[in-house]
C-alpha cells in the first residue's frame, strides 16, 4: 500500500479539514460509478478509502506518524535481529535477549499450561507479550471502529422579510434541496444577514454519511420610512410651518402602528424626539424610535403665507446665521 499522505495528495502537516476536502474531491473523481471503463477503478477507490480511514481518524493518524502501524493500518515490527536462542530452567524453547536487539532484559518463552508465547520480564515492568502473541496468532489486531464517513455538502439559501416581520418574528416558507417545502420560524429581532441552520436538510452524502445542513440567510427588506441604526430606528417627520411654530399633536408611524406625539412649539428642522422602546427588540431591551422633524413648505405658491412672511420680516431681528 502507498503512503496515505501520497494517496490523498496532502502534506504531513495537513489539517483535518484539508484531509477531508482532499478525500471528497478524489472520491468524486475516482468513484467506480464515474469510471466504468477503468478496470482498476475499484482498486484505486479502495486505496483512497483505506488512506482516509487512517488519516481521517486522529488516533490512527498519530499511530501511523509514529510508525506504529503501516499504510494498511497493521502494526509494524522491525524483526528479531540480535535475539539468540536461550532461556532458563522451565523456559521451554524460548528466546534470550542478545546484543543490539533493543529488548535487553526481556526473557521470551512459551508459558506452560497453554499460556502461549509471552514476554516474562521487561524493562520497567513492561510486558509486550500481548503484541507478540498477536503477531504469532495471525498478523496483528486492527480496530473495528470505522473512520467517520464524510457528510454531504451544506446548501445555502435566502429568505427576505419585512422590517416589521423581522422585529416581531414571522414564519417563512422555503424549498429545501430535496424539493420539499417547509415552514421556517424567523425569530423576533432577527437582523439582516443572520443565518438559520437547518440541521441535516442539505445535500445528501454520496459516501453514506450524514446529510449536510441548509444554511438559510435572512435578508431584511429596507423600509422607506425607517432607517436602522443598531437596535434604534430613525424617522424623518415632515411638519407644516404652523405646526413647527405653534406646536401640534401629530400621528407618527411605528413598527407596531401609529401613535400620537406632541410636537413642542418652535421646533426647528433637525430637532429629534425620542420614543423609548419603539425601536427593534433586543435581549438587553428594545431600542428607541428617533423622530427628527423637518419643516416643509407647501409645493404651490400661497399668497397669504407670503404676505404674512413679508410683514414678519419687516420687524424681525432674529439672525439664524449669526454664529457662522
Amino acid at each position: 500500500m502507498r503512503d496515505p499522505y501520497d494517496v490523498l495528495g496532502v502534506p504531513r502537516s495537513a489539517q483535518e479539514a484539508d484531509i477531508k476536502k482532499a478525500y471528497r474531491k478524489l472520491a468524486k473523481a475516482l468513484h467506480p460509478d464515474r469510471n466504468p471503463d477503468d478496470p482498476k477503478a475499484r482498486e484505486k477507490f479502495s486505496e483512497l478509502t483505506n488512506a482516509y480511514e487512517i488519516l481521517g481518524d486522529d488516533a490512527k493518524r498519530k499511530q501511523f506518524d509514529r510508525g506504529e502501524i503501516d499504510a494498511e493500518g497493521k502494526p509494524r515490527f522491525t524483526g528479531f535481529e540480535g535475539f539468540a536462542h536461550g532461556g532458563g530452567p522451565g523456559a521451554g524453547a524460548g528466546f534470550g535477549a542478545g546484543r543490539g536487539a533493543g529488548f535487553e532484559g526481556f526473557n521470551f518463552g512459551f508459558e506452560p499450561g497453554g499460556g502461549g508465547f509471552r514476554a516474562r520480564t521487561g524493562p520497567g515492568g513492561f510486558d509486550p507479550g500481548d503484541i507478540f502473541a498477536d503477531l504469532f496468532s495471525g498478523g496483528g489486531q486492527r480496530t473495528t471502529r470505522q473512520a467517520k464517513r464524510p457528510a454531504g455538502e451544506d446548501v445555502a439559501g435566502e429568505v427576505t422579510v419585512s422590517l416589521a416581520d423581522a422585529a416581531k418574528g414571522t414564519k417563512a416558507r422555503v424549498t429545501l434541496p430535496s424539493g420539499k417545502d417547509v415552514e421556517v420560524t424567523v425569530p423576533a429581532g432577527v437582523t439582516d444577514g443572520k443565518v438559520i441552520r437547518l440541521k441535516g436538510q442539505g445535500q445528501a452524502s454520496p459516501w453514506g454519511g450524514a446529510a449536510g445542513d441548509f444554511l438559510l440567510t435572512v435578508r431584511v427588506r429596507p423600509d422607506r420610512r425607517f432607517a436602522v441604526e443598531g437596535k434604534d430606528l430613525r424617522l424623518r417627520l415632515p411638519l407644516r410651518l404652523d405646526e413647527a411654530v405653534l406646536g401640534a399633536k401629530v400621528r407618527v408611524p411605528t413598527l407596531e402602528g401609529a401613535v400620537e406625539v406632541s410636537i413642542p412649539a418652535y421646533s426647528s428642522s433637525g430637532r429629534t424626539l425620542r420614543l423609548r422602546g419603539k425601536g427593534l427588540p433586543a435581549p438587553e431591551g428594545a431600542g428607541d424610535l428617533l423622530v427628527t422633524v423637518e419643516v416643509v413648505l407647501p409645493p404651490e405658491k400661497d399668497s397669504e403665507l407670503e404676505a404674512l412672511m413679508k410683514r414678519w420680516a419687516e420687524v424681525q431681528t432674529f439672525d439664524p446665521r449669526k454664529d457662522l
